[in-house]
Order: C-alpha cells, then sequence, then structure tokens
C-alpha cells in the first residue's frame, strides 16, 4: 500500500493515508461493516478505524475516556492495574482534514490484553483519536495498538518484531506514532450520505 496516497475507507465514502507495511484485514478475515482494520505486514501493531453510535450522555471531554474504558472492556482489560489512561488532549481543527466534528480527541494509554483468550497479557500502548460527529449521531474512533511488551507465553513470541524484552528483530519498521497522527490527520469524509 502507498503510504503517500489517501485510502479509500468504507466504500470511499472516507480517506486516510494508511501507513507502509499495511495489510487490509478484510482480505484475510470478515470484518465489521462499521470497521475498518489495517495491520502491519510484520508486527502485531494494528489501525481499527470505527464508525460507532455518538454517545449522547458523555460529555465531549469524557468521551475518549469513555471509548478507552470500552475497549478495555473488550480486551478484557478491566482489572485493577490492568489499564492505565497516560494523556488525553483535544485537537484543534487546523490539525485535522475531517470538516465539522463538534470535537476531535487524542488519548494514549496502555492495557494488559491476551491474545485469542490466552492467558498470557501482553502489554499494549493504544493511541485513540476520536471524531464526534452529533450531526450524524456518530462518534468516529481511530485506534493504533502497539504492542510493546510480549509475554514469553503469548502466541506472538516468535511472529511478532516485539520480543519479550520489547526488542525490534522484523525487518519492516514499525510505524510510528507520527504515521499514526498522519492517518489522523489526513482523515476526511467524502460522501456524508454513509450516515442516511
Amino acid at each position: 500500500m502507498n503510504s503517500d496516497v489517501p485510502h479509500l475507507l468504507f466504500g470511499g465514502s472516507f480517506s486516510a493515508i494508511i501507513p507502509p507495511h499495511s495489510v487490509d484485514v478484510s482480505e484475510i478475515r470478515e470484518i465489521p461493516d462499521n470497521q475498518e482494520v489495517f495491520a502491519h505486514s510484520d508486527t502485531d501493531q494494528s489501525i481499527i478505524i470505527e464508525l460507532l453510535e455518538h454517545q449522547n450522555h458523555v460529555p465531549d471531554q469524557e468521551a475518549a475516556r469513555y471509548h478507552f474504558a470500552d475497549i478495555a472492556n473488550s480486551n478484557d482489560a478491566t482489572v485493577m492495574d490492568s489499564t492505565k489512561i497516560l494523556s488525553v488532549e483535544p485537537v484543534s481543527s487546523d490539525q485535522i482534514t475531517l470538516q465539522d466534528p463538534s470535537s476531535a480527541w487524542l488519548l494514549s494509554g496502555r492495557q494488559q490484553v491476551a491474545k485469542f483468550n490466552e492467558q498470557a497479557r501482553n502489554t499494549v500502548t493504544i493511541h485513540l483519536a476520536l471524531f464526534r460527529l452529533p450531526q450524524y449521531s456518530t462518534d468516529i474512533l481511530i485506534t493504533f495498538n502497539d504492542p510493546t511488551i510480549i509475554s514469553p507465553f503469548s502466541s506472538s513470541v516468535g511472529g511478532s518484531s516485539v520480543q519479550s524484552g520489547g526488542t525490534s528483530a522484523s525487518a519492516a519498521p514499525h510505524w510510528t506514532l507520527e504515521q499514526f497522527r498522519a492517518t489522523v490527520q489526513s482523515f476526511q469524509l467524502l460522501d456524508p450520505t454513509i450516515f442516511s
């Protein structure tokens, strides 16, 4: 995938620059219609773009935390000390291409996640961008999952570029936070009829 050219998403309704060495997971397995999932070809890193129901009951300043907690619940990372928010910051409209979100947020955190319902838990840094679009009853979530410590008992050992000590064994370079930010900054709506 050419990383400089915006990639069409959700049947051409959106576009964004996707980092190099990415694999469209929908070509490998079925993905829900409200998601686009890209995995790094040589690591366990992934980027997930989700169209979610706008959470009217959650104030803008708490919405990124709400969605991070929802991800933790999905990852079964809700026990004490298995999840931690490192930072939450608003994103100004001059830093993004998407028009008219009521607010945009970046959150960074960590979760202890078991892969494929294994007992072994890996430490995953999660960078999350949230665009709130109440006019379309939608919250858009872009999540960058970046495993930083792989348990020696995880199925990811040997297949991942991050080994149990956190060192890299990959031929293709890891995705960076800057590349994730480029995805977030370039994300744009091309066809609003997707919300009809």
